[in-house]
């Protein structure tokens, strides 16, 4: 069964109390629930990491080189604004990578427009929630299973 790792950023274990406006109130679990089922339904195995540490995230990223992981999903948080560490890890993936976020960054703070990884991406999905979510796991899905 093909993997697909699901790395959730700073505060997302805040997610269901932080921001509601901009996040709603589904909890990280909720999130990891839906992927889970969606996972098994698209015939891919996913696992899920959250960290509020900028040094675990990159580990969990190099692990997933060492693990040959064949998709990568990730909504990093602030981090996409200006983590280089991060954006450094994740360019040594072999396997397509998906950045995402529940929020609309390009219509939020002019910090947020930019993204440190997006060059090395294969795409962004930002704006539709949880769904978000959803489709990005199903982009890699049509990308790494064979029908």
């Amino acid at each position: 069964m093909k993997k697909v790792l699901m790395l959730h950023g700073i505060n997302h274990n805040m997610f269901g109390k932080r921001d509601p406006v901009q996040y709603g109130t589904i909890t990280l679990d909720e999130i990891d629930g839906q992927l889970q089922s969606l996972g098994k339904e698209l015939g891919v195995q996913v696992e899920s990491f959250q960290t509020n540490s900028e040094a675990a995230m990159c580990e969990r990223i190099h692990r997933a080189f060492e693990e040959h992981q064949d998709a990568v999903l990730i909504n990093a948080g602030a981090w996409t604004h200006y983590s280089y560490g991060i954006r450094d890890a994740l360019a040594i993936l072999t396997c397509p990578v998906v950045e995402l976020h529940m929020s609309n960054i390009h219509a939020r703070e002019p910090f947020r427009h930019h993204s440190v990884f997006a060059d090395i991406v294969k795409g962004q999905i930002c704006g539709f929630g949880v769904q978000g979510y959803l489709l990005a796991l199903r982009a890699v899905a049509s990308e790494i299973v064979q029908v």
